[in-house]
């Protein structure tokens, strides 16, 4: 059995952890946003970077594009990758993603930084998770990383401090229920 501990703000702790939110269910990126929008809540800037993603309507994008001390980038090419066959642009999103995420790690401007969809890209093999592992081993010191999409890599869930997994017993897509705006997307 899992042992909840309370913990008071004055013992916990400094910035700096790394968190991956993974699994086949829905609420993944919501969770991240969530994250986000409780640091920019106390003074920090966080920096929401999402991979294959582009002129994202979700309403968690126009909200977070709204508040101060998030910023929201998004690499992608606007279609679905093909996971038989990905194409060399999905590959140069990702990778120019991945550069964008280096330099925000290093540069320590924001004390949060969100990787969006980052163990998809990795998983459908756009990226390498050893590149991205190495860039948030290598982040400034007290820079907080979340990690989010489905199949994360071993890698980054042995390297998490916390890891969390979204599973999906039910759903109304399963009944064919199309997503609905301001609750799917």
């Amino acid at each position: 059995m899992r042992k909840c501990f309370k913990v008071s703000m004055s013992d916990s702790g400094s910035l700096g952890k790394v968190h991956v939110i993974t699994g086949p269910g829905k609420g993944k990126t919501t969770a991240a946003f969530g994250l986000a929008l409780r640091a920019a809540g106390h003074g920090l800037k966080v920096c929401i970077v999402q991979f294959m993603k582009t002129g994202e309507t979700t309403g968690e994008t126009i909200a977070a594009k709204k508040i101060q001390g998030i910023e929201v980038r998004q690499f992608g090419t606007g279609r679905f990758v093909d996971l038989k066959n990905p194409s060399a642009e999905d590959r140069r999103t990702a990778n120019e993603a991945l550069e964008f995420v280096r330099g925000r790690l290093k540069d320590g401007d924001c004390q949060m930084v969100v990787l969006d969809e980052v163990s998809t890209a990795v998983s459908f093999g756009l990226i390498a998770g050893s590149e991205v592992l190495q860039a948030v081993k290598t982040r400034r010191e007290g820079v907080e990383v979340v990690m989010t999409g489905r199949d994360a890599p071993l890698e980054f869930i042995e390297y998490a401090d916390y890891v969390s997994v979204i599973d999906s017993w039910k759903h109304p897509f399963d009944e064919g229920l199309k997503a609905r705006k301001g609750v799917e997307w």
